[in-house]
């Protein structure tokens, strides 16, 4: 016992809305759910939880976790209830943002995939959590990052007890793998592929369970003993699917679940021994913070991304990472520092690299180039006009390459920046040959990162509304926008 409040619990727990009492029947009920009819939880043991710290016996933990998750409509973890007991909770401290030690990290996946099925099955979206700043996940994760590499010599341990969703209610199982061997994992890395070209294609909102599902299955995998070359196979498939959980989430608008799974894919990415990986991994969490207009955020953890990449990051690798440095420098108005980095960007990115690209780099081609070129372009535009006429340069090469790529979202994403260029430049009739063109295409995905995008050009149409054929244009905008979620 601690004797020191549990904050972490006490915060949550203000959240619910509900008494000590109710707290523990909800426990018991739950337990007897599953068979555990012995547990005989009361107010005075949830007020010790509470005040005096005291972490409950399994399975209590993870009967809590699952009711906090049901109540606050997003995963909740032990991690986030402050009960696992190899680490005292730290008051104040955003659970998120925190590394856990190595042979966490897949218990960890397992318990937060679980959850995650188990809202998705009912149809939470989690909005009521807040995202982490970015300096409080670099600063917490650059040390562990940046440390030496895993080695693969030691096993980690035996099989853990997780929670499986099973009907309405989770039930504790122990999870036992089947042979795994390089046949598996190359099954599985072949999975990662058909994902990911779905996503760059129609977005993330129909496929984002089963991502999640074959993580959580990896997640299991890897709390067992298995050969070293495939463990080590498993972390990076656990790393891709993880950034792939995080990009659709973020691509539906689960902004605080998308911001976890990238900071468990750069863990696993570590885990693996692939710095450059989780580099890029936190260069996605950048990318959710710039698409919200946190741009001062997106800097701090560019800052983590480039320094975890390390040496062994290719060319190409780091002339993406400057793209999306460039992005938020754009957001902030630094026209310099924007023009200077993307100069790096491009020379960077027709260097050779002695190595083959990783399957993760291989969307990050000319057209991927030239369509951050004119997002950043096109977001600076606002403060510096003179960067419009690069924006629609840029935007047109990317269109133009993207045609036939299968990327419908990416070119969907081109065209509204080039629409939203037109209305900066003051060429309303362009601009609205472009917006009509995306619109036509809109409904064909499933990502609400492309509606707020479009959301974006329909700001910046604004000035010409008094033109009767944009007003039009306007009006049938905005018949068809979807409510906008609410910020975080």
């Amino acid at each position: 016992m601690s004797k020191e409040p549990n904050a972490r619990l006490a915060d949550l727990f203000a959240l619910t809305g509900w008494s000590k009492g109710e707290l523990a029947r909800l426990v018991n009920r739950r337990g007897a759910a599953m068979g555990q009819q012995q547990l005989s939880t009361d107010t005075s043991r949830v007020r010790r939880w509470i005040e005096q710290g005291e972490i409950p016996r399994d399975p209590v933990p993870r009967l809590l976790a699952a009711v906090f998750t049901e109540r606050l409509g997003r995963v909740v973890t032990t991690e986030d209830l402050g009960l696992e007991r190899h680490r005292r909770t730290r008051s104040g401290t955003t659970p998120s943002a925190e590394p856990w030690e190595s042979d966490r990290t897949a218990a960890v996946l397992t318990e937060f995939t679980g959850m995650d099925l188990m809202l998705n099955r009912r149809g939470f979206v989690g909005a009521s959590a807040a995202l982490t700043a970015g300096a409080v996940i670099a600063d917490n994760l650059y040390d562990w990052l940046s440390g030496p590499d895993v080695a693969y010599a030691a096993e980690r341990p035996g099989p853990r007890k997780v929670i499986a969703q099973g009907g309405a209610n989770p039930v504790v199982n122990v999870y036992e793998p089947g042979p795994v061997g390089a046949d598996e994992v190359a099954a599985l890395e072949l999975s990662v592929e058909v994902f990911r070209a779905w996503d760059a294609s129609r977005g993330g909102g129909l496929q984002r369970k089963a991502v999640v599902g074959q993580l959580n299955e990896v997640g299991g995998l890897l709390t067992h003993e298995l050969n070293p070359g495939v463990k080590q196979r498993l972390w990076t498939v656990a790393a891709n699917l993880s950034v792939l959980a995080g990009w659709m989430s973020h691509d539906v608008g689960l902004e605080p679940t998308a911001q976890r799974y990238f900071v468990i894919a750069a863990q696993a990415a570590r885990e693996a021994g692939d710095r450059p990986r989780a580099g890029e991994a936190v260069s996605r969490a950048a990318r959710q913070m710039l698409h919200l207009g946190r741009a001062d955020d997106a800097l701090e953890l560019m800052q983590l991304a480039q320094a975890s990449s390390g040496d062994r990051a290719l060319p190409q690798t780091r002339a993406m990472l400057r793209t999306i440095e460039a992005w938020a420098q754009a957001s902030l108005g630094r026209s310099e520092a924007t023009r200077r980095v993307l100069g790096e960007a491009e020379k960077l990115f027709v260097q050779p690299a002695d190595d083959p690209a990783p399957s993760w780099m291989l969307l990050f081609d000319e057209a991927e180039l030239h369509g951050m070129q004119a997002l950043v372009y096109r977001t600076l535009a606002e403060h510096d006009p003179g960067a419009a006429k690069l924006a629609e340069l840029h935007a047109r090469r990317a269109i133009e390459k993207r045609a036939m790529s299968g990327r419908e979202r990416s070119a969907l994403m081109d065209r509204i920046t080039l629409a939203s260029v037109y209305w900066i430049s003051g060429e309303p009739d362009e601009a609205q040959v472009q917006a009509k063109m995306a619109l036509a295409a809109i409904n064909q995905t499933s990502s609400m990162r492309t509606w707020d995008r479009l959301r974006e050009m329909y700001r910046l149409s604004a000035k010409y509304q008094g033109v009767p054929a944009v007003a039009e244009l306007r009006d049938e905008i905005h018949s068809v926008m979807p409510p906008k979620p609410r910020t975080i």
